[in-house]
């Protein structure tokens, strides 16, 4: 067997015992974890003893939900609970060293450190570990007990899974698909000595479970299949020069920076902005990602982010609807140019997410950097690069580039990092006790405010963390889950007024814009066998984009199979996975990008009915 098969077989084994013990928890892959106590108890399942702070590490106060790739990334990380490492962590607590752990031992090392239990909670897991009842564990036998009745749940959810023919089609889109037979194999012979509530968005994903086909391989399947293959060159994806309207430095001009935040259920999000033109004139807009300013001489990660504008009448009809949106390319910029009407107008930033996407924490250390030292007078003060990233943060909140944040622009960074406004009596506060030039607070002031609530918190850097993780750093303050943007808007003969919208609207109209200006471009190819569930696919200069419209009276899911495409991106970051579309709905799929813009690149993908009811 060669490396490559073996691992592919490693591959399979894992996330064959990945779906038995979600399984075991939920009715369906499709379904989300809702609640830290739901993660607990699904870790469990898989063998896995996660403690109050590594269920904080994956459930933050901003998370709403995680579904089954979540979980199967969270596997990776955490690693089983072996015998050995429980039979040394009982040793420790064996002062005698005789195999044998009294109660008084065993309550003096659980309530005294670590995650501290109460005598009551003590008192049961000794009646439940003391086996022969004689007042002392055994902890050589309770940790071979424990561990064998985590391998055989392992088995008997393996042994539901392979016997439910139902799920087999439902979680993994293929009725030839069985689990490796090196998984239930090793798991049974470890073994042999001894309702959720529904995901708050249907669209949902599957991570491929094997490297054989997945088509369904039934008549009905076959019937309900759509292949849909477009071949993209090099040159489309590097579109050439757009042409500048002539005499452009001559035109009103207006501009506003942002930034797209990855959420912790992998969205994207950011701000959405209002234009007002005062009468009709011709209009050249736009957008691309923004490299900061105290890094010029590298280029950072964000900047092959795609970045888009969808624009959209923001009248006071029930339905607005999309005008333009930002098709052309001319290296990091997207541009629209033409002629809009006198209004006002919603910007809506867009990005497809193939290209910013969350970051394994594997491959960092395990030393954070530090935030904050003590000078030789014993202040407490920000480390270098703290003040690096909060420079860029700086940069990145002060909207309208004028060095300064005024309490607009500071409000929209509470939000992002505490959801909370700060009124203007505590900006009262602010101006009294930190920098602020035109009622507006200062880089310097910023920074003060900072150290100050270092200082409270003694040295404590867990808000900082807060912070700087919500603003997409790493703990080694590397930006690497927010794309910096900044819009442009040149407005011919008439000025125009451009201002940032904190709306909570803002998700669903973004994805209205992105449904109708698919549905504009393109023509419906239904499914083959079921009239009433068609598929779109654009085809832009830069990006495909598929969506799939369900108008009969029962929900659907779609299998998704990418496996043939060739140097492309999928914003699922996956080949294959399922979308559930509610009864007479439309949802966007899937977005591609090339992988390397200097490449050709095919899209090749089959879109199978799986389940409609």
């Amino acid at each position: 067997m060669s490396v490559q098969e073996s691992h592919r077989d490693e591959e399979e084994d894992f996330y064959t015992q990945c779906r038995a013990s979600y399984l075991a928890v939920f009715k369906s892959s499709l379904s989300n974890i809702t609640s830290k106590q739901q993660l607990c108890r699904v870790l469990q399942q898989a063998g896995r003893n996660p403690s109050l702070a590594t269920l904080s590490k994956y459930w933050s106060p901003r998370t709403s939900n995680l579904n089954f790739d979540d979980f199967c990334e969270i596997l990776k990380c955490e690693k089983k609970t072996e015998e050995a490492e429980l039979m040394t962590a009982f040793q420790k607590m064996d002062i005698n060293g005789d195999g044998f752990i009294t109660h008084s031992e065993l309550e003096m090392a659980l309530t005294t450190s670590g995650e501290k239990m109460t005598p009551e909670e003590v008192n049961t897991i000794f009646t439940l570990a003391d086996i022969n009842k004689d007042g002392k564990l055994n902890y050589a036998e309770f940790c071979r007990l424990l561990v064998s009745t985590v391998e055989q749940c392992q088995v008997a959810a393996l042994e539901r899974l392979e016997a439910d023919a139902k799920l087999k089609i439902q979680n993994f889109g293929s009725q030839s698909y069985s689990p490796a037979k090196s998984a239930v194999s090793s798991a049974a012979s470890s073994a042999a000595a001894a309702q959720p509530q529904p995901p708050e968005t249907p669209d949902v994903t599957l991570r491929k479970d094997s490297r054989s086909s997945s088509r369904p391989s039934s008549a009905r399947s076959r019937r309900s299949s759509l292949a849909n293959s477009i071949n993209m060159s090099s040159s489309s994806s590097r579109s050439g020069k757009v042409q500048e309207p002539a005499g452009l430095q001559e035109w009103h001009h207006s501009h506003m920076k942002g930034c797209f935040f990855l959420e912790d259920d992998g969205s994207v999000g950011s701000l959405q902005y209002q234009v007002h033109i005062p009468q009709t004139a011709n209009v050249y807009l736009t957008v691309q990602p923004q490299s900061l300013s105290h890094r010029p001489d590298k280029s950072p990660p964000w900047m092959t982010v795609d970045t888009a504008l969808f624009i959209m009448t923001a009248g006071e009809a029930k339905e607005e609807s999309v005008v333009h949106f930002t098709e052309s390319r001319d290296k990091e910029k997207y541009i629209w140019k033409g002629e809009l009407n006198t209004g006002t107008y919603f910007l809506l930033p867009f990005t497809s997410g193939c290209r910013l996407k969350k970051r394994s924490k594997n491959d960092l250390p395990d030393k954070p950097v530090e935030l904050v030292y003590r000078t030789d007078s014993g202040e407490l003060d920000l480390t270098r690069e703290l003040r690096e990233a909060l420079s860029e943060i700086f940069e990145v909140i002060d909207l309208d580039g004028n060095g300064l944040l005024s309490l607009e622009e500071y409000n929209f960074f509470e939000l992002r990092t505490s959801g909370e406004k700060c009124d203007k009596e505590a900006w009262a506060v602010c101006k009294e006790n930190f920098d602020m030039r035109s009622n507006q607070l200062t880089k310097q002031g910023f920074m003060e405010l900072n150290l100050m609530e270092a200082t409270e918190k003694d040295g404590d850097p867990a808000d900082l963390w807060v912070i700087l993780e919500a603003m997409g750093y790493n703990r080694m303050l590397e930006l690497v889950e927010a794309c910096p943007f900044q819009i442009d808007v040149h407005c011919e003969d008439t000025p125009l007024s451009l201002q940032p919208l904190s709306m909570d609207t803002g998700p669903k109209l973004l994805n209205q814009a992105i449904q109708k200006s698919i549905i504009a471009r393109t023509g419906a190819k239904a499914l083959r066998g079921l009239d009433n569930v068609f598929i779109y696919t654009y085809r832009g200069e830069h990006r495909i984009s598929s969506l799939i419209a369900n108008k009969t009276n029962q929900k659907v899911t779609v299998h998704i199979n990418n496996e043939q495409n060739r140097n492309c991106s999928s914003s699922r970051g996956m080949s294959v996975f399922a979308v559930e579309v509610p009864a007479r709905t439309k949802m966007v799929c899937q977005h591609i990008l090339p992988i390397s813009d200097k490449q050709d690149w095919t899209y090749n993908c089959v879109e199978t009915i799986l389940t409609c009811s």
